[in-house]
């Protein structure tokens, strides 16, 4: 019955990849199972305006999806890049994603790269270059303050982000920043502003999921 299998389905009877959001079994493929992925809400492709900034992702912060971002943010987890990226070049706003739109992933501070090892917003940037031919630009800094958006309150993220972001090299004319998710459009405002400041003509928003009714 094994013969003629190869090396990935011994592997997959053996110790078959778990769903991203149930930890069930997936069957066919890619992160997260069928019930799953039938679970995931997914938006249309309006923009929205995020902190001034125009912005857009393809699906709810919530569920599958949030348990998705994790994976990448927190986890490690660099594979999930590419289904990230891939939900978002399969539905972005028509025209968003051609040259000579450049990709700005949304920095995070040196000491939390150093802990985790990578910025998920420049993995998901950067898979979404394969996807999409557009070229990254990794002209963003954050200085100061440690401090993450995480756990604050709206009044505290509309307020501004900790520390400070400044550009560490010449802005593209047209960027659209890159981040896993979109909350209340604080970051965002605060690179746009940067980028904005520093020659960059025109600046647009993408993540792969935003969060609803913020």
């Amino acid at each position: 019955m094994l013969a003629g299998m190869s090396i990935a389905e011994l592997l997959w009877l053996v110790a078959p990849p778990l769903c991203w959001g149930c930890a069930d079994a997936v069957r066919g493929g890619g992160p997260i199972c069928r019930r799953c992925r039938a679970e995931l809400r997914w938006l249309d492709t309006t923009p929205v305006e995020a902190g001034g900034v125009r912005a857009w992702a393809p699906l709810a912060y919530d569920g599958p999806a949030r348990a998705l971002v994790g994976g990448l943010k927190f986890k490690g987890a660099a594979g999930l890049a590419d289904s990230l990226a891939a939900a978002i070049a399969a539905g972005a706003p028509a025209g968003w994603l051609e040259a000579p739109a450049e990709l700005v992933p949304v920095p995070v501070h040196p000491a939390r790269r150093r802990r985790r090892g990578f910025n998920q917003a420049e993995r998901l940037a950067r898979a979404l270059s394969k996807r999409t031919g557009l070229r990254v630009t990794d002209c963003l800094r954050r200085s100061g303050s440690t401090a993450t958006q995480v756990g604050r309150g709206r009044a505290e993220r509309v307020a501004g982000v900790p520390g400070q972001i400044a550009p560490a090299g010449p802005p593209p004319p047209r960027a659209l920043l890159v981040d896993d998710v979109i909350t209340t459009g604080a970051t965002l405002s605060a690179c746009a502003t940067a980028l904005l400041a520093h020659g960059c003509g025109e600046v647009a928003g993408l993540a792969y999921a935003r969060t609803l009714g913020r």
